[in-house]
This record gives C-alpha cells, sequence and structure tokens, in this order.
C-alpha cells in the first residue's frame, strides 16, 4: 500500500480541496485552471511509476481512477457553478462521470475488484484534462484566440472519446459480473 504510485496519487487526491480553494476562495480562475493541468499532466506518472517500479497494487487500481475522477468532477462542477465552463460540455460530463461512479461500485461491491482502464479512456481524460481548464482560461480572458478553439475542439473530441469507452466499460463490468455469477 506505501508504494511511490500511490504516494502520487494520494498527492494529486491532496491537490482537489487546493483547486476549490483557488477557485471559489480566492476566485483565482487561471491559477485553478493551472493547478487542473497540472494534476492532469501527472495522471500518466502513477502509472507509469507503478508499471516501472513493479509496484502495480490493488490499492492503486482504485487510487489513481479515483483521483482522476474526484479532479474531473471538481474541475467540471466548480466551472459550472462560476460560470467558465458551457452547460454543453459540463452536464454530458457529470452525467458519464455519474454513470462510470456507479457502475464502479456496484462492481465493486458485487465482485469486489475494478474494472481495467483502457488506453483510450486515458485519452479521453487527457484530452479533458486539457479541454476544461482551457475553457476556464478562455473564459478569464488569458489568450482567448488561443484557448477557446482548444477547449472546444478537445472537448468536443474528448466528450466523443469518453462516452465511447464509457460504453466499452459497461461491456466489461456486465461480462465481470456474469463471470461472478458463474
Amino acid at each position: 500500500m506505501l508504494t511511490v504510485p500511490n504516494a502520487v496519487s494520494f498527492v494529486r487526491l491532496l491537490a482537489i480541496p487546493w483547486f476549490w480553494w483557488l477557485l471559489v476562495g480566492e476566485e483565482r480562475v487561471v491559477a485553478a485552471a493551472w493547478l487542473a493541468v497540472a494534476v492532469g499532466a501527472t495522471d500518466w506518472v502513477d502509472g507509469y511509476l507503478a508499471r516501472r517500479l513493479d509496484q502495480v497494487s490493488a490499492v492503486g487500481k482504485i487510487l489513481d481512477p479515483l483521483a482522476d475522477r474526484l479532479m474531473i468532477a471538481s474541475v467540471v462542477i466548480g466551472g459550472l457553478v462560476v460560470g467558465v465552463l458551457p452547460l454543453v460540455v459540463g452536464v454530458p460530463l457529470l452525467v458519464r462521470e455519474a454513470a462510470v461512479a456507479i457502475g464502479a461500485s456496484i462492481l465493486g461491491v458485487r465482485r469486489g475488484s475494478a474494472l481495467e482502464v483502457r488506453s483510450l479512456g486515458k485519452v479521453a481524460t487527457f484530452l479533458l484534462y486539457g479541454a476544461v481548464p482551457a475553457f476556464y482560461l478562455d473564459a478569464a480572458g488569458f489568450l482567448p484566440w488561443l484557448f477557446a478553439p482548444l477547449a472546444w475542439l478537445t472537448g468536443v473530441v474528448g466528450l466523443i472519446l469518453y462516452y465511447w469507452v464509457g460504453l466499452a466499460y459497461l461491456g466489461d463490468a456486465r461480462r465481470a459480473l456474469r463471470e461472478a455469477t458463474n
């Protein structure tokens, strides 16, 4: 449980309250956006270290996606609350996050395990980790000529992939539940 990759995931989790403090407490939209980018940029680090150091663990398989989901939910909900994220992007993200969280919880309770993360899911997460902060930066007037098109392009592609992978996870969960009952 006390491994380097798990420590990285834990630090990513600790960034979430800091993000909320920057966004809501200090009203520093640009700083909150850059923190979200930093957390997103380190998303791959824990998984890479786990494989490289041969420290893959059951805790890490839960901690890494938990950090991803909580940060994405925080950035999306925060962006909707302060009005920097368009509803047409934020609401579908929240719906997908809720559906995956419910499905993962059911699978965890019934089977006692988590779904294997798909590489296409990592790509979608990466795109959305870029898109949502780009909406923040655009709304704050920080290089809008760059961040507005970047936000929409990566946001739309990321959402499409996110839903595509969500359907694949649904199939994985169904198979896992069938195997557990057999």
